[in-house]
């Protein structure tokens, strides 16, 4: 079973085939030169120097088998996994989370945010925006009714140190992109594996085949070239004048230091690249972790894989365990290098998994529950926040919506949720609808 495939059999790929290739997949300078069409009227303000990682779970995975487990429920609903205690004082996670048990009291679970958008598309734009889609999405729809929490932030914070303002690895959301706001706030989405022992940065790197002195000097000869008239004296118009500035914008992130830095994932010690993982998520969140030192505010990981319509247990039981062993080890070195006051860390899917498990055992759809796991930034830690009912059917205690999640991450961003955006055709679009955040989750 491929696990970057959902049960729509949309893949990591298929926002390429889909049209959002200019957007999120092409190389950076295609991205630098979309960034001059892009307007929007309001002006960005400024905001304090917090970063966010998301961690996105696309599929949808199960409140059950992570922190929501129901121990008395009948076997059909509490599935094959025990329980296992936490260092929060009479709660409990499902057994296959035990790293991030042991550090629960520094998390805040949230296992009371619902919906109504069953379907990755619409649930997934629905977390991803803090907005409802407009109309009815299929399952399968990469949809943008409204921009993505890394856009707003890219937004409101622009560029730090030379880097892109949002990050998306190794893909992007099917609803991560920025909509009205325009393309010059779509991530930089950097697909190459830090896992690999050739790793190199699509557009961050210079091509192996030419050495610093020969890309410098192949600059300078551009330079003479472009300082001619391209046609005649009215050549002004030449729209190849106007990728100068994409160029030299290009030219300036390869040759940033900051860029060469944060990438340089082969300077990390062997102990800590060990500690999250030789996988490919692993070394991601390590990633994740330097471009928060670099200055980046917003980074989404795009992990796939928890569409579990059948064999439920046997896939987790190979996922789950250095998955949240590399949660835990991120967000410890956060703490421990003092980034974590300062860090958001938001792992989450677009909804949680049915309570009776079907007939090919596994889990399908499910916005009436789902468990969000919040850490850093502020966030008092060692705390469960709402519950759901004895077998997990539905948020009964304190119930919480995608506007309540959305305003929280925007408010610890230093980004004010009640703000009004207005399109480029002058449409007034509320930030969010509700502005109202978690207040356990604001300290």
């Amino acid at each position: 079973m491929n696990l970057h495939v959902n049960c729509e059999n949309i893949t990591r790929r298929d926002s390429l085939r889909l049209g959002l290739s200019a957007l999120a997949g092409g190389g950076l300078v295609d991205m630098l030169r979309l960034k001059g069409r892009a307007s929007v009227a309001t002006k960005a303000q400024p905001a304090s120097a917090t970063s966010c990682i998301l961690i996105w779970m696309d599929g949808g995975p199960s409140h059950y088998e992570t922190f929501d487990p129901k121990p008395k429920a009948p076997s059909e609903i509490r599935g094959e996994y025990g329980t296992i205690a936490t260092s929060i004082p009479g709660f409990h996670f499902s057994k296959n989370v035990p790293k991030l048990a042991a550090i629960a009291d520094k998390l805040a679970i949230v296992r009371s945010i619902r919906h109504e958008q069953g379907n990755h598309g619409a649930g997934n734009h629905y977390m991803m925006t803090g907005a409802p889609p407009r109309i009815p999405v299929g399952c399968g729809a990469f949809v943008s009714f409204h921009p993505s929490l890394g856009s707003v932030t890219a937004y409101e914070r622009g560029v730090s140190g030379g880097l892109p303002p949002y990050f998306s690895m190794p893909s992007m959301s099917r609803s991560g992109g920025p909509n009205f706001l325009g393309a010059k706030y779509a991530p930089f989405v950097m697909s190459d594996n830090p896992n690999s022992s050739d790793f190199r940065v699509r557009d961050v790197a210079l091509p192996r085949s030419i050495e610093t002195d020969r890309f410098a000097a192949r600059r300078s000869l551009r330079g003479q070239v472009d300082r001619m008239l391209r046609i005649t004296e009215k050549a002004a118009g030449d729209p190849a004048n106007a990728l100068d500035e994409y160029y030299e914008q290009g030219y300036n992130i390869i040759s940033s230091r900051e860029a060469q830095q944060a990438f340089d994932i082969r300077s990390e010690p062997e102990r800590v690249r060990d500690a999250y993982g030789r996988n490919s998520f692993g070394q991601r969140a390590l990633l994740a972790r330097r471009l928060v030192e670099a200055g980046v505010p917003f980074i989404t990981l795009n992990e796939g894989g928890w569409d579990h319509h059948e064999g439920i247990f046997k896939a987790l039981d190979r996922k789950l365990p250095p998955f949240e062993a590399t949660i835990a080890a991120l967000i410890e070195d956060l703490d421990q290098r003092g980034l974590l006051d300062t860090t958001l860390v938001v792992a989450l899917g677009e909804f949680g998994r049915t309570p009776k498990i079907n007939e090919r055992g596994g889990r399908d759809h499910w916005s009436n529950a789902m468990s969000v796991l919040f850490a850093g930034c502020g966030t008092p830690p060692g705390q469960v926040i709402g519950a759901t009912d004895s077998k997990g059917f539905t948020a009964v205690e304190r119930i919480l919506s995608p506007e309540n999640f959305a305003s929280t991450v925007y408010l610890k961003l230093g980004i004010d949720p009640d703000k009004m955006y207005y399109t480029p055709q002058g449409r007034p679009a509320h930030l969010v609808s509700n502005a109202t955040p978690i207040a356990e989750l604001m300290g």
